[in-house]
């Protein structure tokens, strides 16, 4: 029943990949490796050659100490050469999500300390992918430019000065291609993030191994009840979150940011999330749990 009524409420025949739930199912779980491999693959080609083989690590990370803050990162993973891959899917815009990327990157950077006095300093490279469902204030200009590559630079020569830290931004809600206009497949994956739970069908432009994998994965007819009820409040979530985002517009910034987080303090949503959705700070939110709880 719960299958039937999720089918019939949503319409959607495949998972909407910017739930929560929807990211995870394909491009987190090791029997869907594959899927997160081709992906990455796709997008860095011209930097790594081939990945051939892919760990997945844990994605929770402290500070150097209990008081620093806590990363927690969507996806983190590493291939044979022991190089290093987050992969972050933003739903909102944010106020500081580049100095975000930049600070989760350090993690990863730091790790590879060794102890003593031989160890020479040599890095292994990382790279910080992020998809996100919104486009930059200052991107706005530049319609047709969805993906950004960002390494250290020297500004004089526009030549990359260090290679081992890249950051890849991929801007979806900018990718407006039809299925009959993808040249390349990585374009193929672009189309496929961004229309997945548009489409009813697999489209023959799509009718190749990786992609039919990744449909019959999006499936909801083939989820368990409980994978069902995982997905639809995780739909419901984002939903919830894009409503909220859409009344804090029009109700104006700040009070909006403000109720979005009061909606996710009542909701009982963890202070990271909020603080992830809003850009406001520990001390803000606690005040606002405090006002809420002396208005109550």
């Amino acid at each position: 029943m719960l299958k039937k009524r999720l089918m019939e409420e949503q319409r959607e025949k495949y998972i909407n990949p910017f739930t929560d739930y929807g990211f995870k199912r394909l491009f987190g779980e090791e029997p869907n490796k594959d899927l997160l491999l081709d992906f990455l693959n796709e997008l860095l080609k011209h930097e790594q050659g081939r990945i051939t083989e892919l760990t997945y690590l844990k994605t929770d990370k402290l500070g150097s100490s209990e008081e620093d803050r806590k990363a927690v990162f969507d996806l983190y993973c590493q291939n044979a050469r022991g190089e290093k891959f987050i992969v972050e899917l933003q739903k909102t815009k944010q106020k500081f999500f580049k100095d975000r990327t930049v600070y989760y990157s350090t993690f990863p950077i730091r790790e590879q300390a060794q102890r003593g006095s031989d160890w020479t300093f040599e890095l292994k490279a990382v790279y910080t992918v992020a998809i996100l469902d919104f486009v930059f204030d200052e991107d706005q200009n530049e319609p047709n430019k969805f993906r950004y590559d960002v390494k250290l630079t020297d500004i004089e020569t526009c030549q990359v000065f260090y290679d081992k830290l890249t950051f890849v931004y991929l801007e979806m809600p900018k990718f407006q291609k039809d299925i009959k206009e993808l040249k390349t497949k990585f374009e193929k994956w672009m189309f496929v993030i961004r229309n997945l739970n548009k489409l009813d069908r697999v489209p023959d432009e799509l009718r190749e191994g990786i992609f039919e994998r990744l449909f019959e994965v999006a499936e909801i007819a083939r989820f368990s009840p409980e994978e069902v009820q995982a997905y639809e409040d995780s739909l419901k979530s984002y939903r919830d979150l894009k409503n909220s985002l859409d009344t804090a517009f029009e109700e104006g910034i700040e009070q909006g940011i403000e109720q979005v987080a009061i909606n996710g303090i009542k909701q009982g949503k963890s202070d990271e999330l909020i603080m992830e959705l809003t850009g406001l700070n520990l001390e803000q939110i606690e005040y606002l749990k405090e006002k809420i709880e002396n208005e109550g």
